[in-house]
């Protein structure tokens, strides 16, 4: 009889069942393996652009929030994106002080799109100004950036 393994989550339901195990076993095998994928996969893209900076975001009532303590608005299309990667309603996060990356419209200047960072995204260097952003290094497998 076959096992799980994580390396073919994707094809291991397809896998499971195309060689005869019951519907059972393929849930249970993905039971376990799901989560641990999940799990794996600890960086989290984000778009890189001079556009794509740190804050720290005070939200208020949509579409006002603080921005590094200076009055920023959220755009009508803006994307906030939780620490599990789900989409969060601006009204939800009202009265919270966030430490997020966001990348801002390049034509109205507001907020975009939004990401609420995990303590150890966080703890990644990221720049917090334009000037940072178009001077510093970005390595996409690590998701940081470096200093010239």
């Amino acid at each position: 009889m076959p096992r799980c393994s994580l390396r073919a989550l994707p094809a291991a339901a397809l896998s499971a069942l195309a060689v005869g195990l019951s519907a059972s076993a393929t849930v249970a095998c993905l039971a376990v393996a799901w989560p641990q994928a999940a799990q794996a996969q600890t960086v989290r893209p984000v778009p890189v652009s001079p556009l794509s900076l740190r804050g720290e975001a005070t939200f208020g009532m949509p579409p006002e929030l603080q921005l590094n303590g200076k009055a920023a608005r959220l755009s009508p299309a803006t994307r906030i994106r939780s620490q599990s990667n789900t989409l969060v309603m601006s009204a939800t996060l009202a009265g919270q002080t966030w430490t997020v990356n966001y990348t801002l419209d390049p034509y109205s200047g507001q907020v975009q799109d939004v990401w609420l960072l995990t303590p150890e995204e966080a703890s990644r260097r990221w720049p917090t100004t334009r000037e940072e952003a178009t001077t510093w290094s970005f390595d996409p497998i690590s998701q940081s950036w470096s200093k010239p």
